[in-house]
């Protein structure tokens, strides 16, 4: 059964089915007419005053519809938010005026290290007090909701009070922002620490859900590594029709970051996304 599209509260749009835009398609992108709907984006890739990333960016904004995704607000650090990164990316969203804004729940670096990684909370009320109140001042500095991602993980920590799918459910009702669910993460994880990905599933609010993203990992000899650098798996497939069936209309997209393939592969990929979940789509209306 699919979850009707009047149980979903948040105002932002529906897009439709997308790609994370990245430098090897730039051309191609821009080259041909394509059933790619929109285009996500690296915030941090155009933080910057100007230049060749801005001028390729005004480019495809007369093009596509945006969103901007984020990897360094480390909304669950114990460190002070930055200031200056906030600043910046408001200026980004206040120039490209995308359709949401987004980042990760975890937290990315203490005492002013940066760890260039994407760590897992420990799923307690005192980190889950912590993390609303910051997202509350995120979202109060951007004049926006923001949406917040699902994190693959390796490691779980002992003084957790709640489940993972809990903890992100509870921060968006208590902080009021919004989900981006990645389908594929929800797998590695759900693989990596033994729980079930159907059970994550429901516990999340469907009025909170904004988007969906799909990827690829690596099956490593003990743990499956979320590398966004291979096909989606038959695996995070099937997960990603359940999720249609609980959610309904949920914007898609296909996230690579490595070992990127010609762009008619991940637009066959997307087009794979609309064919599984469109007829589902149909016959719940």
């Amino acid at each position: 059964m699919v979850m009707p599209a009047t149980e979903r509260t948040d105002a932002l749009p529906y897009l439709g089915y997308g790609l994370g835009l990245r430098v090897e398609h730039y051309e191609a992108l821009l080259a041909q007419p394509s059933r790619v709907e929109w285009l996500e984006i690296v915030s941090e890739n155009y933080m910057v005053h100007g230049g060749l990333p801005l001028v390729w960016l005004e480019r495809f904004r007369e093009r596509f519809p945006l969103v901007m995704h984020g990897v360094s607000m480390s909304i669950g650090s114990t460190d002070p938010l930055d200031d200056d990164y906030l600043a910046r990316l408001a200026a980004l969203a206040e120039r490209i005026e995308p359709a949401w804004v987004s980042d990760h729940l975890c937290w990315t670096g203490v005492q002013g290290v940066n760890l260039h990684d994407l760590m897992p909370l420990p799923y307690t009320e005192e980190a889950l007090d912590h993390v609303v109140a910051r997202v509350k001042q995120v979202q109060d500095r951007l004049k926006r909701r923001i949406l917040l991602e699902n994190v693959s993980s390796y490691v779980s920590f002992g003084a957790s009070q709640l489940t993972e799918w809990e903890f992100l459910a509870e921060v968006a009702e208590r902080a009021d922002c919004l989900i981006l669910l990645d389908i594929n993460n929800i797998h590695v994880s759900a693989m990596n620490h033994g729980f079930s990905a159907l059970d994550y599933l429901r516990g999340i609010p469907v009025s909170r859900v904004q988007q969906f993203h799909l990827a690829g990992y690596e099956q490593g000899e003990r743990l499956i590594i979320d590398t966004h650098d291979a096909p989606v798996s038959s695996a995070v497939w099937d997960l990603y029709i359940e999720a249609v069936r609980r959610f309904g209309r949920v914007s898609t997209m296909i996230e690579r970051d490595d070992h990127f393939p010609p762009l008619a592969e991940l637009m066959a990929e997307l087009e794979h996304a609309r064919v599984l979940a469109e007829p589902l789509l149909r016959d719940a209306a």
